[in-house]
C-alpha cells in the first residue's frame, strides 16, 4: 500500500502503446467473461462448467451478489471503467489517466482474493469463469506493478 501511495503521488513516464494494448486486451478479456455471466445470471441460465466443478454452487451461493447486485455485474463494471481508462490513455497519451487507471487494478485483486478465499475456503466449489477473472485481474494487477516501477518517475530522474 506504501508503494501505491508512493507511485500516485509521482509523475508516470509516457508508456509504450504495445504496453498499453496488452493491458486493454487483458481487460477486454475480463470484460467479455464477466459480461457472459451476468447475462447468464439475468438469463436464470447456470454456464456449463467444463474444467472445474461448482460453477453452480458458486454462481448460486450467497456470495454471489453483494447489496443484490451480481457480482459479476460488478465486474463487468471494474473492467469497463479499466477499459475506458486506458483506452483515454492511448487516445490523449495522458499519463494520470492510465495512473489512475491502473490504481484501480489494487482494489480488483483484493476482490480476487476474496473471492477466491470464498471458492477454496468457504465453498469447497470453483467457477472456472470466476477463475478466468482472477486470472485476468491478477494480470492486471501485476501489469500496473511492473508499470509503476518501470515507468513511474524517480527522485533522480526528477531532478
Amino acid at each position: 500500500m506504501t508503494n501505491l501511495k508512493r507511485w500516485l503521488q509521482r509523475p508516470l513516464q509516457p508508456v509504450p502503446l504495445k504496453v498499453a494494448i496488452i493491458l486493454l486486451v487483458i481487460a477486454l478479456l475480463g470484460f467479455a467473461d464477466a459480461s457472459y455471466l451476468t447475462i447468464e445470471h439475468y438469463r436464470g441460465v447456470i454456464p456449463p462448467c467444463s474444467v472445474v466443478s461448482g460453477c453452480e454452487t458458486v454462481l448460486t451461493s450467497t456470495y454471489s451478489k453483494v447489496l443484490g447486485i451480481p457480482v459479476s455485474l460488478l465486474g463487468v463494471v471494474f473492467y469497463l471503467v479499466l477499459l475506458v481508462g486506458v483506452f483515454a490513455y492511448i487516445d490523449t497519451k495522458k499519463t494520470f489517466l492510465l495512473k489512475w487507471t491502473l490504481a484501480l487494478t489494487f482494489f480488483g485483486f483484493i476482490g480476487t482474493l476474496w473471492f477466491l478465499y470464498l471458492q477454496a475456503f468457504v465453498l469447497h466449489s470453483f467457477c472456472v469463469y470466476c477463475l478466468g477473472s482472477a486470472a485476468t485481474s491478477t494480470l492486471l494487477f501485476m501489469g500496473a506493478i511492473w508499470v509503476f516501477s518501470k515507468y513511474t518517475v524517480t527522485d533522480t530522474l526528477a531532478a
